[in-house]
């Protein structure tokens, strides 16, 4: 398992955001969920940083995962 911090960004009833989840569990991926519903200053965070959409998967040090992409998501699994 990699050591490197995840965080992923939610929102509800987000299709994406769920089969991003269901994949980092699936491969043993520890993740920390940020749901922009419950978090609303995050929304604003993702915003200003240019963000415009959810699923986002970041990991220290590299670029975003926007969307889900299994592809991309395959570099987190250890």
């Amino acid at each position: 398992m990699d050591s490197k911090k995840v965080v992923l960004y939610t929102r509800d009833g987000c299709m994406q955001c769920k089969m991003t989840k269901r994949y980092l569990q699936e491969h043993d991926v520890s993740y920390q969920e940020v749901n922009i519903n419950q978090s609303p200053e995050s929304a604003n965070y993702l915003r200003e940083k240019g963000y415009r959409s959810v699923p986002i998967v970041f990991r220290q040090d590299e670029q975003p995962i926007i969307g889900f992409q299994p592809a991309a998501l395959k570099g987190l699994v250890g």
